[in-house]
């Protein structure tokens, strides 16, 4: 009961500040701006004076088309109350959206997902992975631009170490 009344409380203070999250997406659909946000999680941290939630334990983060998963999720406000930047990290952490009614659903995946909201860019870190409709993009780094529907991907070229990643792309012919 007590961890109950946390979260509502923790939701009821954050919640101005994560409404602002759905007035950025200008081309996302229509009803995404006024849905609300549910977030679920094992564990929260509100930090209100610096700005910052950090949801941790399989986390599920959605408000109209928006979905957003991973084992830890931390989002950061600005001065005014807007969310400039959402975190996701988890060993395949997830996002997906409705671009407009016309668009195919965007889906991205990656160990690290960063979604600067004021700048409308999403980007897929490590394993990174972005389906839009039939099309597929892969590599180290894939970064989403949404309002101009620009994908730009790069390799890591094994300077950390790991198994090079190198960039994919799929792309599939209109009918």
């Amino acid at each position: 009961m007590m961890r109950r009344d946390l979260t509502r409380r923790a939701l009821g203070l954050l919640l101005p500040a994560l409404l602002s999250l759905g007035t950025v997406p200008a081309l996302a659909l229509e009803g995404d701006a006024s849905a609300p946000i549910e977030i679920v999680a094992d564990r929260l941290e509100l930090d209100d004076q610096a700005g910052t939630a950090v949801y941790t334990g399989d986390v599920d983060m959605r408000q109209g088309s928006m979905k957003l998963t991973g084992q830890k999720v931390t989002i950061s406000r600005t001065d005014q109350g807007e969310v400039s930047r959402i975190d996701a990290t988890g060993n395949r952490a997830y996002i997906e959206q409705k671009p407009s009614p016309d668009a195919p659903l965007a889906k991205g995946w990656g160990r690290t997902i960063i979604y600067h909201t004021l700048e409308r860019r999403v980007e897929l870190i490590n394993q990174a992975e972005l389906h839009r409709g039939q099309d597929t993009f892969t590599g180290a780094k894939v970064d989403y631009y949404l309002d101009r529907r620009v994908v730009e991907a790069t390799s890591n070229g094994n300077s950390d170490g790991d198994q090079d990643q190198r960039v994919r792309m799929t792309l599939t012919p209109q009918q």
